[in-house]
């Protein structure tokens, strides 16, 4: 059997190499999140994210990186889910305090034939001055919601126009290399929000 032992041993130190490759790929995955809200790690919501800003440019998700982003749909004609949904928000940022540096909200119109970008701007900042509003083309819109999964439609109102939209409400919250992490409903409360969010940070 002597003759055999040098092979066996390369054979044991590459099952080893192999073993120690594979723990060393497992240390690479995202952590287990302790959080309340539902685990979305690996569904790369939101990747076309691409919108407008109050400047005129078009951000998409890598001009967030290297913070914690959030980013919910709504517009400003909403009577009282969207205004309750950013007071949450900015609640949110107050708890997380210093931590709220690295913390980045983002508010997607999903009615940019009312919401230019610069009232975005205004409505988003009304509650947070750091908080960021975005607007866009139908076309920009259509995607970045797709993208998201987010779901908006227009519903009549007593004038052409005087309408509402339906729309869904959640708080998706990305890492800050850009991936979609956290999804939180979107009457989450301030609390739940900070906790998930440090669970990132």
């Amino acid at each position: 059997m002597l003759p055999f032992e040098p092979k066996r041993r390369v054979l044991l130190g590459a099952a080893m190499a192999a073993a120690t490759l594979a723990l060393a790929g497992c240390n690479d995955k995202p952590k287990k999140l302790a959080i309340q809200g539902s685990d979305i790690t690996g569904t790369h919501l939101g990747s076309d994210l691409a919108m407008v800003d109050a400047s005129g440019q078009v951000r998409t998700l890598a001009d967030y990186k290297n913070k914690i982003a959030v980013i919910f749909f709504g517009y400003t004609h909403c009577p009282d889910v969207c205004p309750t949904a950013m007071a949450q928000l900015a609640q949110a940022m107050s708890l997380l305090k210093k931590d709220a540096d690295q913390v980045q909200v983002i508010m997607i119109t999903v009615d940019p034939q009312r919401d230019t970008p610069e009232v975005m701007q205004r409505y988003a900042s009304a509650f947070n001055p750091g908080f960021i509003g975005l607007s866009g083309s139908p076309e920009q819109l259509a995607k970045t919601a797709k993208s998201f999964r987010a779901y908006y439609a227009k519903s009549p109102g007593p004038t052409p126009q005087d309408y509402g939209m339906d729309h869904s409400s959640s708080f998706y919250i990305m890492d800050k290399s850009g991936e979609a992490r956290i999804l939180l409903p979107g009457n989450a409360q301030a609390g739940v929000i900070a906790h998930d969010i440090q669970q990132l940070l």
